[in-house]
């Protein structure tokens, strides 16, 4: 016969063990944790490609899921509707983005590179200044970084934004109006930058240089960056590996660059000899920069609200 004290025993042995149990298969399978890239045709493509991140985030139980998109606005609403952790983006889209409500969080920026953008003109154009563009017809991608290059452009040679006639065109029309001759200007970025000058002849009336900085940028969500600073230092490092490798190595990255973009090496070549390298995180000083793009864009009545960029910092900015 069992007494009631041995009953009593087992008793709370087999609910400490009920309990305990639990606590160690829950240890055992903490869950993994996982980041979603987003990408263009860029950068992220030829990290992807290498597979070092993969093989850095693997001791840390991180598991990468990669989506191809085409431009980075749809990268950002997907960030916005939680498909993705990470994108790489121009200077214009995330300030619409945050005026429009996203939780994006700015984690890292390329350095500057203002010789990567351009007011391009026809080989034969009588215009030879930017003062000369008064009452021309002016193409560009509209809420776009080079919108924001034409304004500071005109502000720098005495002119207002108003002085000239500006017409909105993604870069494929603006490239067959450049071709035609219906429009006298076109203010375009690298790869189409290039690709303009080494297949229309197309002459530069000015780059960016001394007038805008002209950064890339990489994004996560204020959710995602707060909970996973080790992740993203890590991308952040593999992204300036990739950058110094192709500074080192142009033939070699152009080349990379030609296959993935579907465009000749010697389009390529002029984008990577002109492109200025490195990767690093975002301090309030890169962020000071942004506010300004979007203060302009607020005057312009781009934006349904001004924003202040500082909120869309991650924790432990410097």
């Amino acid at each position: 016969m069992t007494s009631p004290s041995s009953t009593r025993r087992r008793l709370v042995q087999g609910v400490a063990a009920a309990v305990a149990l639990p606590s160690l298969a829950a240890f055992a399978q903490a869950p993994a944790r996982q980041l979603r890239i987003g990408h263009q045709k860029g950068n992220l493509s030829l990290l992807k490609g290498r597979g070092t991140l993969e093989k850095r985030l693997a001791p840390l139980g991180v598991s990468l899921k990669w989506t191809e998109f085409t431009a980075g606005p749809v990268q950002l609403e997907a960030l916005n509707v939680g498909s993705i952790d990470f994108g790489d983006v121009g200077e214009a889209p995330p300030i619409f983005a945050q005026a429009a409500g996203a939780p994006l969080a700015y984690v890292a920026a390329t350095v500057p590179r203002p010789r990567s953008e351009a007011v391009l003109v026809p080989k034969g154009s009588a215009i030879r200044s930017v003062a000369e563009l008064k009452g021309r017809k002016v193409a560009l991608n509209k809420g776009s970084n080079v919108h924001y290059f034409l304004v500071k452009l005109l502000e720098k040679n005495g002119l207002g934004y108003g002085d000239v006639n500006v017409v909105f065109l993604p870069p494929a029309d603006a490239r067959a109006a450049f071709e035609k001759g219906s429009i006298d200007a076109w203010v375009i970025w690298d790869p189409f930058f290039a690709a303009a000058q080494t297949s229309l002849d197309a002459r530069v009336l000015a780059d960016a240089t001394g007038v805008v900085g002209n950064r890339a940028y990489y994004f996560s969500s204020l959710g995602y960056a707060d909970k996973n600073p080790d992740v993203i230092r890590i991308l952040i490092e593999e992204l300036d590996r990739v950058e110094k490798w192709g500074e080192g190595h142009p033939s070699e990255f152009a080349a990379e660059l030609a296959q993935l973009w579907g465009i000749p090496k010697s389009t390529v070549d002029v984008v990577v000899a002109r492109t200025q390298y490195g990767t690093g995180p975002i301090t309030r000083a890169i962020l000071a920069e942004q506010q300004k793009i979007a203060d302009t864009f607020f005057d312009l009545k781009l934006l349904p609200r001004r924003i202040d960029v500082l909120e869309a910092a991650a924790r432990g900015i410097a």
